[in-house]
Order: C-alpha cells, then sequence, then structure tokens
C-alpha cells in the first residue's frame, strides 16, 4: 500500500474557488448581512415591522423591550462597523444566553427547538470580535 503525499501549497491554491484577495471584502459584507438581519429581529419587536414576528405576543414586555434594544442597537453598530469587536462580543454572548434560556429547554437539537438563528448568529458575532470588522466600516481593523 502506497501513501499519496498530502497536496502541495501551489496545488492547494490553484483549487480555490474564490481568491483570497476577496476575504476581507467578504468579511464586510458578512458583517453588513448580519447586522441588518439582526437588525430587523429589533425593528419587529420594537416597531412592529416587519409584522408577525412568531412567539412575540408570548414574551414579557421588559424582556421584549430589552432584547428589541440590544437587536436595534446592536444590529445598526454591527451594520455601520462601529465598535465592531466590543458589540459582537457582548451579542455572541447574547444569542448564546437566549440560546440556552428559551430554545435549548426545548430539545437538545437546534432543528427541533427553532435555534439554528441563535447559534448561527452566536457564532457569527463571536467571529466578528475576533476578526474585526473587515475593511468597509467606520472602525476598520
Amino acid at each position: 500500500m502506497s501513501m499519496t503525499p498530502p497536496p502541495s501549497a501551489a496545488a492547494t491554491a490553484r483549487l480555490t474557488i474564490l481568491p483570497r484577495s476577496w476575504a476581507p471584502a467578504l468579511l464586510s459584507a458578512l458583517r453588513v448581512v448580519s447586522g441588518l438581519l439582526f437588525l430587523e429581529h429589533g425593528t419587529g419587536k420594537l416597531l412592529g415591522f416587519p409584522a408577525g414576528l412568531p412567539f412575540i405576543d408570548k414574551m414579557p414586555a421588559g424582556l421584549l423591550y430589552f432584547t428589541g434594544s440590544l437587536e436595534l442597537a446592536g444590529g445598526l453598530l454591527i451594520v455601520l462597523g462601529l465598535f465592531t469587536r466590543p458589540v459582537a462580543f457582548v451579542l455572541s454572548g447574547f444569542m448564546a444566553a437566549a440560546y440556552f434560556m428559551a430554545h435549548f429547554p426545548q430539545s437538545f437539537f437546534p432543528a427541533i427547538n427553532f435555534g439554528e438563528p441563535a447559534v448561527l448568529f452566536c457564532f457569527v458575532f463571536l467571529y466578528l470580535a475576533a476578526a474585526g470588522p473587515g475593511p468597509w466600516s467606520i472602525d476598520r481593523s
């Protein structure tokens, strides 16, 4: 049985689907899109747009205003790329807490407890806290 050597760096570079030079711009795009999606949750809770967010009628008023404010302000700051690292770190923890408070008690599996968005937001924000905002931001790293 012969062992084949791992591919060289040059061979791996040729297999790249997108040029590595796009990485900073795609980081900014990830930040903006994630921020807009998060902002949408805040506007839905506080401004009623878009209407019809599920389970909003089951939230206590204080929790509704607290979470809506964090989503609105945090989402806007993430979109703008202002204070990205600390805001993303706080929002990551917020989403982890939301998952374990609201979703995890229903089931262990995110596909069953509808917790996939919370998990994804948690880890995208954690990545942004480590990687920074990217070049298209107010506070460029």
